[in-house]
């Protein structure tokens, strides 16, 4: 779907786009797509042809070791552009990661040329490209050393509480996808979460987790 830079949606999550002409505009291909929860949005082929910015929704940034492995090395909200995607986009580099939509999620796609063109020739676009930057690596910081100080039977119960809710106590996740959520390998989940199941804190599934005793878990591991 074509948007309008005039179109107030999009100005209100990043109003730095209204330094942008309707000629350019025009020029940009932009077009605004939707994407279901655990689709992927945006990997190498696509950052060869387009620039993104998030609308609504929550997605994960990863990366993919030599063994196969997947690492989440931050989150995208609304509002924030993926500091990977700028940095690799300016020193002409690959995209090195993926972008996996966590939830629904909706996202501006402008081609790459305009893209980079807008960060580098108003001041607007690039204050607000650079400050998601920062914030970006700030909070990939916080996650390094949060995996780091924290046991990991924190870091999974959290994860766990988090994806879910008490109306909401089932998460559709394979073992793999919450290891690289929590930094760790898939089988050290896997006898996490056995030991997890005999305390009765929750049952296991192939590529589900209900949780069961959610208030225990959050007596024990939450905030």
């Amino acid at each position: 779907m074509n948007a309008n830079v005039s179109d107030k949606r999009l100005l209100e999550v990043f109003p730095c786009l209204r330094a942008v002409s309707p000629r350019e505009w025009a020029e940009a291909q932009q077009e605004v797509r939707t994407f279901s929860a655990k689709s992927r949005l945006f990997q190498r082929e696509e950052a060869r042809s387009y620039g993104m910015f998030l609308l609504s929704g929550r997605a994960r940034i990863s990366q993919i070791g030599e063994d196969g492995s997947e690492r989440v090395v931050n989150k995208l909200l609304p509002g924030e552009i993926c500091a990977l995607l700028v940095l690799s986009g300016l020193s002409g580099r690959d995209y090195p990661a993926m972008i996996e939509a966590e939830t629904e999620v909706v996202a501006l796609f402008v081609s790459k040329r305009s893209f980079l063109r807008w960060v580098q020739e108003y001041e607007p676009i690039r204050s607000a490209v650079f400050g998601s930057l920062l914030e970006g690596m700030m909070r990939m910081g916080e996650q390094m050393q949060a995996r780091q100080s924290k046991p990991l039977n924190i870091r999974l119960a959290e994860a766990l509480l988090g994806f879910t809710s008490e109306q909401q106590p089932l998460l559709r996740m394979t073992h793999g996808a919450l290891a690289a959520e929590i930094g760790t390998a898939r089988e050290v989940v896997s006898r996490a979460l056995q030991r997890f199941q005999r305390q009765g804190w929750v049952e296991t599934g192939r590529g589900w987790v209900r949780i069961t005793r959610r208030k225990e878990l959050e007596e024990l591991f939450g905030d």
